[in-house]
């Protein structure tokens, strides 16, 4: 049963940085992308970022410069890097993970930036 649980979310002042961690369990394959997720009260899920299993990544519009994702190919982790926090960052963040047709979620961590 493959697992993600992150951690790392929280409340911070706009400006300010977090930094989001997943650890996956259950599974001894190399996922072929993982990446970040996110979804605001009353707006659908959208990709913050995603990094494939040659290193290549992708990035919302409206996070690129601010954000870095990276994934650790051994622990099969990944984690994002968030500076220059702004208010409409918050949202709950998801953990994803893919594998030939197969996706698999995090619980989620919220994530609060205050103006």
């Amino acid at each position: 049963q493959v697992q993600l649980v992150e951690s790392g979310g929280g409340l911070v002042q706009a400006g300010r940085s977090l930094r989001l961690s997943c650890a996956t369990s259950g599974s001894t394959v190399r996922f072929t992308s993982l990446g970040w997720y996110r979804q605001a009260p009353g707006k659908q899920r959208e990709l913050v970022a995603s990094v494939d299993s040659d290193g290549s990544t992708a990035y919302a519009d409206s996070v690129k410069g601010r954000f870095t994702i990276s994934r650790e190919t051994a622990q099969n982790s990944v984690y994002l890097q968030m500076n220059s926090l702004k208010s409409e960052d918050t949202a709950v963040y998801y953990c994803h993970a893919q594998w030939a047709l197969y996706h698999y979620w995090g619980q989620g961590t919220q994530v609060t930036v205050s103006s």
